[in-house]
């Protein structure tokens, strides 16, 4: 019924021109080109023109953005061969000696030790452990060929000052005990007082932990064979560490 009602409508061909007589029983669809597409640009509108502008046509590009994460510029690392003092007045010094590498090394296994053993402290016991974690230096050489070996010293230590508690933790940087800070002055004051050019070595610092007659460092390596003559003749070797550079 629907189909009979709109074949009976008639067709203006005024509104498609190209329609001739021949192709009236079959419709003709317009061009593709006749069609018209909505257009990308907007519509002015007087009060945002007015008020903020005009924001242009939305195919107009893009300002340019700061990226999400953009590249941190190159900066210059500065390595700084020291160790804790509780003499500040020596950085105004003109002249003032600073440590070798495996000096630097033996104090940073030191605290390593230290925490392993969940110790709050750094001890001279700690700085012990170190020399000989470290290993390449002429001080913890001699240490071994004297028989003091790590296992030893560890040992000793656990003997001397006992197991602390399972549940305790070390800090990441346990600070040094009052006996290992004088150690640490000790082997700087030595240096200076000597004259000598050059670094302060690991043969320093355990001549340093010697130094403190009461110290855990002090009573374990006495337990272990080392005395004053073996420190004489230690002492002899204070200047022959070699320098050892990190590339």
């Amino acid at each position: 019924m629907t189909t009979l009602i709109l074949s009976a409508l008639p067709i203006s061909t005024s509104t498609y021109p190209s329609l001739s007589k021949s192709s009236a029983k079959s419709p003709i669809l317009p061009s593709i080109s006749s069609l018209s597409l909505p257009s990308n640009r907007r519509k002015a509108n007087p009060l945002a023109s007015s008020l903020l502008g005009d924001p242009g046509p939305l195919s107009s590009p893009r300002a340019p953005t700061t990226p999400l994460y953009p590249r941190p510029s190159p900066r210059s690392t500065a390595v700084f061969f020291s160790l804790p003092t509780a003499k500040p007045e020596r950085a105004s010094t003109e002249k003032i000696s600073r440590w070798s590498a495996r000096a630097i090394k033996s104090f940073n296994m030191a605290e390593l030790e230290a925490r392993k053993l969940k110790y709050p402290n750094t001890g001279t016991e700690a700085l012990l452990m170190g020399i000989l974690v470290e290993g390449t230096s002429k001080a913890a050489n001699f240490l071994r060929a004297n028989g003091i070996t790590l296992f030893k010293v560890r040992e000793e230590t656990v003997k001397l000052l006992g197991k602390s508690d399972l549940y305790f933790f070390s800090p990441e940087h346990p600070p040094l005990t009052e006996p290992a800070q004088r150690a640490l002055d000790w082997a700087v004051d030595e240096k200076l007082k000597s004259g000598d050019d050059g670094e302060i070595t690991t043969t320093h610092l355990l001549l340093g932990i010697w130094s403190e007659k009461d110290s855990a460092g002090h009573k374990i390596l006495a337990s272990l064979g080392f005395d004053d003559d073996k420190a004489n003749e230690l002492a002899k070797r204070a200047n022959e560490d070699a320098v050892m550079n990190y590339k």
